[in-house]
């Protein structure tokens, strides 16, 4: 008889961002403030600032290698930055990187958004649930931690699509898939308009409404901003 194997690392072992040099990279060039500003980056801070008060916080869900923090840094919006994202490695770059730019090392946690348990003023979510394999949880989870806001960026256009595809962008040898969904528009903000939330939806402004292909896959990029009701 052959003896099964069970191991506790297949979130990790399958996840393409542990396994793409590049993309660690370019999260190392984007923490040290070397590389160009994201575009989406831009627009988000742009849709928080005017609901940012003085000391608020904010969770970035997702966020890579904390690059956000100088999003907000450069144009004084003076928000205490959280982040939290499911890969060490981009965790790992970011604590690194981002204390001599006084972000202290804690206050980017590896952690997943099904696992978190919290609370934020606002909170940010750009380019993540598109990747995974549904929105219902996780953003359920980050409207029930937003005291006052949400901005999200994800792929949603009329009609959800749902795709599962292998990653061709990943390091030699390595042979994984993802997620590729784009979700329907009006479902998205009814599902957080049902949470309290006052929802906009606002043009992306580096896709232009129009799909644009990220590992050969069009992706609908649209910003949502959701204002907590009763803030």
């Amino acid at each position: 008889m052959t003896e099964a194997i069970v191991r506790d690392d297949g979130y990790l072992s399958h996840s393409i961002w542990e396994h793409s040099e590049t993309v660690a990279q370019l999260y190392r060039a984007r923490a040290r403030d070397e590389a160009e500003e994201m575009t989406c980056a831009a627009q988000a801070v742009e849709l928080l600032a005017p609901l940012a008060a003085a000391g608020d916080s904010l969770l970035d869900a997702g966020c890579g290698s904390g690059y956000f923090f100088h999003s907000l840094r450069r144009r004084a919006v003076n928000l205490s930055y959280w982040g939290i994202d499911a890969s060490p490695r981009l965790i790992g770059i970011g604590r690194e990187e981002l204390t001599r730019y006084g972000l202290a090392p804690e206050r980017l946690q590896v952690l997943r958004i099904e696992d978190f348990q919290g609370a934020a003023d606002h909170v940010l979510c750009m380019n993540v649930l598109s990747n995974i394999d549904n929105y219902h949880r996780p953003l359920e989870r980050l409207l029930k931690a937003a005291r006052k806001s949400l901005v999200l960026r994800e792929s949603a256009t009329d009609g959800a699509r749902y795709a599962w595809v292998r990653d061709d962008y990943l390091d030699p040898g390595v042979e994984l898939s993802v997620h590729v969904n784009a979700y329907d528009t009006g479902e998205l903000a009814r599902f957080m308009e049902s949470h309290g939330f006052a929802v906009e939806r606002i043009a992306d402004r580096r896709s232009g409404d129009k799909p644009e292909d990220v590992i050969g896959h069009p992706h609908w990029w649209t910003f949502f901003r959701a204002v907590r009701k009763n803030a």
